[in-house]
């Protein structure tokens, strides 16, 4: 699969998107001295969160984003095409955040 789509082409798979972002995280958090990863998504709308952890589901265009909570409370989830999301970065998770790394899938 090229890495451009372009119409007439098949359709780029969410899974695939999202298992390349994984890959991605995975190979920046080896290649760093931090145990993980802290990453942020910013959307269309301006908002940055900082996510737990990212989902192919349910797809048809959207992803879910399950985001750290900002204290102790359970962790929101939202469920956003993929198209809105406008950037993520990457960055160590400072050690005195360490609950806010990311978590990979097994």
């Amino acid at each position: 699969m090229p890495d451009l789509w372009v119409p007439g082409a098949a359709e780029p798979s969410l899974d695939d998107f999202v298992a390349r972002v994984h890959k991605q995280i995975e190979a920046y958090t080896s290649s760093h001295a931090a145990d993980q990863s802290e990453v942020e998504v910013e959307l269309a709308d301006g908002e940055r969160v900082t996510l737990e952890s990212l989902s192919p589901e349910p797809g048809f265009g959207f992803v879910t984003l399950t985001v750290h909570p900002e204290d102790d409370a359970n962790a929101r989830q939202l469920i956003v095409p993929v198209g809105s999301i406008r950037r993520i970065a990457l960055g160590p998770a400072e050690a005195e955040r360490a609950s806010f790394g990311f978590s990979l899938p097994s």
